[in-house]
Parts: structure tokens; sequence; C-alpha cells
């Protein structure tokens, strides 16, 4: 028989930083008047089992990595024990991952050049597997950023529902540092209305309310619900 043991203080601090992070974007949608409520894409990258698990017992099921590999490592064992589980990769993609992608992820965040575009579509007809995708935008114009210029992006979403047949559902960004998220978030948001692109993956954990007030339909929250990252 397996013995039981009592949860961690990690463990508790989970479940209540989710709670928490939870009730933040229900005030957030109430207070910008939205009747949808947008999704939380817990970011799982660098954590320790014991928060993942604690997220999981907790109810959650919906998170973000940003390598495959380390992706295939921790969620392969949890998805079949999860069947309701969605992972997002929001980090960026090498092509030769392409195939792992596909088959681990249910929505790759991070489409930035047709040649990323061209493997995907490729691994995606392989697998007979359609995943909803999402244009990574660099709103900041960030040369040591991944993500597609402002001005390129009608070009590449061309390429992506044209030529690769991909099923491009919205859009993501990740603005500077030391600029006002809110002008990238409007910015992302006046780029998904003009392409009739409705998901918006905009916010993190110091930034998610801004977000939503903008139109972010799912907001990307790591440190907020599991604390400081291993820095291996």
């Amino acid at each position: 028989m397996e013995m039981q043991t009592e949860p961690t203080t990690a463990q508790h601090a989970v479940a209540a930083n989710l709670s928490m992070v939870t009730r933040l974007i229900d005030i957030a949608s109430e207070r910008a008047e939205r009747a949808d409520r947008p999704c939380l894409v817990a970011v799982s990258k660098r954590q320790p089992d014991d928060r993942i698990n604690a997220a999981l017992d907790a109810g959650h099921r919906v998170f973000g990595e940003n390598r495959v590999q380390e992706a295939q490592q921790r969620w392969s064992e949890r998805r079949a024990m999860h069947d309701d589980l969605r992972l997002h990769l929001i980090g960026a993609l090498q092509t030769n991952k392409a195939a792992e992608a596909v088959a681990l992820f249910d929505v790759i965040e991070v489409i930035d050049r047709p040649k990323l575009a061209r493997a995907l579509a490729a691994e995606m007809q392989k697998a007979n597997r359609q995943l909803d995708c999402y244009i990574q935008v660099n709103t900041g114009e960030e040369a040591q950023k991944s993500g597609v210029m402002p001005d390129d992006l009608d070009t590449l979403l061309d390429i992506c529902r044209g030529e690769c047949r991909l099923r491009i559902t919205g859009l993501m960004c990740i603005p500077p540092v030391e600029e006002e998220p809110a002008m990238h978030f409007a910015l992302l948001r006046s780029m998904a209305e003009r392409h009739g692109l409705a998901e918006l993956s905009m916010g993190m954990s110091g930034d998610f309310e801004d977000a939503i007030a903008l139109g972010a339909t799912s907001v990307r929250v790591g440190s907020a619900i599991f604390g400081a990252r291993d820095t291996v």
C-alpha cells in the first residue's frame, strides 16, 4: 500500500498562488467589462516536480513550456494520467524539433518565420494532427528576440494560411522589459483585429492584468504561481 504524504510548504503555496492569480484574472476581466475569461497558461519551465504536481492536484490543466526536450521529460507520462491536459509551446522552436513539438503540444505559439511554418506544416501532415498555432510578433523590434517584425507579419501570415494551410488562430508577443507593455499589447490587438484573429497570448506575471484590459485571451504566468525557477 502506497504511503500518503503530507503536502509540502511549496505545494501549499502553489495551490494558494493559483487561487490568487485566478481571482485577479476574474477581477481584471470584470473591470474591463469582459464577458469572456482569459485562459491561464501556467508557465512550468524549469520548475521542480513537486510544484508541477501541486498545480495538477489543484485542478489546473493548461501549461506552457519553452523547450521541447524538457517538456517531453516532464509531460510524456503525465499526459497519460491527465487526458484533459493542454500544453502550449511558448519558447523559440528550431525546425529540427518540429516533429517532437507536433507530437507533444496542443498549441504552438511561436511561429516567426516561413521555414518554421513549412516544417510544422509538413510534420502535422505526417502525423495527421492539426494544431492551433499563433504567430509570435516582435513588437519591440528587438534584434535578440524571436518573433516576426511587425512589417513582415502580413507576408508570414499569407504563407501560413495559404501555402502551409496552418490553423493560425492568434498572435503572441513578449514586450521589451524596459518599455510600457500596454502599448505593445494594444499594437498586437490591432494586428489581430486587422487579420480576423481571435486569440491574443500576452501578459505575464508582472503585467497580465494590463494585458487582460487590452484583450488578452490567454496569459502566461509562471513565477506568480510557482515562485522562482530553478537556475539550471
